[in-house]
């Protein structure tokens, strides 16, 4: 009977609605607070703009606005598809985010585990900053820093090969080596954020579960094969179904500040942000821009939505929804 008693008096968790929310915020306000610049940026940027995708159906003008500017359907659309160039950006673009979504995620996996197992706190942190600091880095810096390696008169890998006798590569003449060079830089740039989520996520594991496993007699391979590698694949799972969503996307940052306007490296590196930013600059009509962008979001909504189904059917703990 006391147990039966005791139930009764535990809070209905299924309860909800307006008041429950009004009265957690009552109760946690600087919790709110703090998400609250996240909220209004992701209105402002994220919905209030929703309305100017029309414009990919239009021919734009400035002075008269969305409501007043002529309809033209899809013909917006056709300067991309029916460019020469359309199925050389996208292959790129694909290409290129799933290499950079691989390898970041096999390295920030690897080294979070690897952080984690050792003990000195100091090196722990020293290297976790270390790895985190190019996240910070400009692209503009970093492709001074690309500069500085593949220069061909000053650059640092010419003259390593200059010292074994080889004969120096025009790097900014030849296409190929610009895909290992980008998923380097991409690995660099991005693999110290994704650690510390990842370490994160490996931190929260109960401990209980590797003092059984000592028990039992895993050692540390074991440990990690069974219980953090089985733990931390939701947190893998989620982090690329959002990486998926984008992937359509290039980072145009890096590209224009690494390639910029280099035409020889188009056939490897081109990809569709800085091909539509090219197209934009001459036409200057923001109409065809937003209809790729459009295209763009549509094909990652689409991608992410079909991923999620079949990760939601073989392993539902790494859903988004």
């Amino acid at each position: 009977m006391e147990m039966k008693t005791n139930l009764k008096k535990l809070p209905n968790s299924k309860s909800g609605g307006k008041g429950s929310f009004i009265k957690d915020i009552i109760r946690n306000p600087l919790s709110y607070l703090l998400i609250l610049p996240a909220v209004i940026y992701t209105l402002i940027f994220g919905y209030m703009t929703l309305p100017y995708m029309v414009i990919a159906f239009q021919k734009f003008n400035f002075r008269t606005g969305i409501f007043n500017s002529a309809w033209v359907g899809f013909k917006n659309f056709e300067f991309f598809f029916k460019s020469a160039s359309a199925a050389t950006v996208t292959w790129n673009t694909v290409r290129l985010n799933t290499l950079f979504i691989f390898f970041v995620t096999v390295f920030s996996v690897s080294l979070a585990i690897l952080l984690n197992e050792i003990k000195n706190k100091w090196f722990v942190k020293i290297t976790q900053s270390t790895f985190l600091f190019p996240h910070f880095i400009s692209w503009v810096i970093a492709s001074y820093i690309i500069y500085t390696l593949f220069s061909y008169n000053y650059g640092i890998v010419n003259r390593i090969l200059g010292f074994f006798s080889i004969e120096p590569i025009s790097w900014y003449m030849t296409p190929k080596p610009w895909t290992p060079i980008l998923v380097g830089m991409r690995v660099w740039q991005a693999t110290g954020m994704s650690v510390v989520i990842y370490l994160a996520a490996i931190v929260g594991i109960d401990g209980s579960l590797y003092e059984a496993a000592k028990i039992d007699g895993a050692n540390r391979w074991h440990q990690i094969k069974h219980i953090t590698l089985p733990l931390v694949m939701p947190t893998v799972a989620i982090l690329t179904l959002l990486s998926i969503g984008k992937i359509m996307y290039g980072d145009f940052g890096m590209f224009w500040a690494i390639i910029g306007d280099n035409g020889i490296l188009y056939p490897t590196v081109d990809v569709i942000d800085t091909y539509v930013f090219r197209a934009l600059r001459l036409s200057g009509d923001p109409s065809q821009a937003m209809a790729v962008g459009l295209f763009q979001a549509t094909i990652g909504f689409i991608l992410v939505y079909t991923t999620n189904k079949i990760v939601k059917k073989s392993f539902s703990e790494g859903a988004l929804f």
